[in-house]
């Protein structure tokens, strides 16, 4: 059992920075500088990530023994001086994050793995790329305002190849064809999938999900994956092997994922597909993994 669930993120995930960091890409550091601290006072808006990051500290509050803490870091390139308007703010909405890195323009990468995060979020596509390269789920969240917050219960949803598993079976699709990856699923459907990128992170969520009831838990998560019969079966198969609950899973057989993942409200999905991506972004919120055959170096 996981004792902690840690969540690293950029400033630019949490709140929403866009008009400062135009400022920063059109007039350098210095008016960065000085437009942050004449306003460090002024909360900043919630970014893209916020709900997600609300709604993952709300679960300290159950405080119990045997649920694990879920921690969030704070990774920014901006400088200590610089970022006190983003600690103002985070005091501001009550968010308990004290532990952060400032790096003054230098990689955060570094930092991830020393604090034990299982996932990252940022912005930053290089450092998301370094991230997985390092053996961190990571995703690539475009910079936008927080949408409105729904329910109370997180919704996490996830694609399957290349996130959650390994992209073995999607590399036979795109290089030999869909009935060539059918055939390899069936032949093989009682050998589990390997690994991917984000199995780490699921299975810390899991340790969460498995101290509530499953028809009372704060966490509800699915599988929204292009897979159709028979290719089901072995990714089912592969979940039971891992020990590992998923409350939903819709396979799609290659329908267009925005529609469902916003009629399951997904506080967040992931993806390795910049297509599917593009889709969900229009419904929920959405991070590009950069991982697998679809995600070239």
């Amino acid at each position: 059992m996981t004792d902690k669930l840690v969540i690293a993120l950029s400033a630019r995930a949490l709140f929403d920075l866009e008009d400062s960091h135009a400022l920063f890409e059109r007039e350098g550091v210095l008016a960065y500088a000085d437009y942050q601290r004449t306003r460090e006072d002024d909360p900043l808006e919630p970014g893209i990530a916020f709900p997600l990051v609300h709604k993952l500290l709300a679960l300290n509050a159950h405080g119990r023994a045997d649920l694990p803490r879920v921690e969030v870091i704070l990774l920014s390139r901006n400088s200590s001086d610089t970022g006190l308007r983003i600690f103002n703010s985070i005091e501001k909405y009550g968010l308990e994050i004290v532990r952060a890195a400032f790096t003054s323009g230098a990689p955060t990468w570094p930092y991830i793995r020393p604090f034990g995060a299982h996932l990252f979020l940022s912005a930053n596509p290089e450092s998301v790329r370094r991230s997985l390269e390092h053996g961190v789920a990571a995703a690539t969240i475009l910079p936008a305002r927080a949408p409105e917050r729904g329910r109370d219960e997180l919704r996490i949803a996830f694609d399957g190849d290349a996130v959650i598993f390994g992209d073995e079976s999607e590399r036979i699709s795109r290089e030999s064809g869909v009935e060539a990856f059918a055939r390899n699923e069936v032949e093989f459907v009682n050998t589990p999938l390997s690994a991917g990128p984000f199995r780490g992170f699921l299975t810390a969520l899991h340790s969460i999900q498995a101290a509530f009831p499953a028809e009372a838990s704060p966490i509800r998560t699915a599988l929204v994956t292009a897979r159709s019969a028979p290719a089901h079966k072995r990714v089912i198969l592969t979940l039971r092997h891992w020990g590992v609950r998923l409350d939903e899973a819709l396979f799609l057989g290659g329908r267009d994922k925005g529609p469902f993942l916003e009629a399951f409200g997904a506080d967040i999905f992931f993806d390795d597909s910049s297509h599917n991506i593009e889709s969900a972004r229009r419904h929920v919120a959405a991070g590009h993994v950069p991982h697998g055959v679809s995600n070239p170096p």
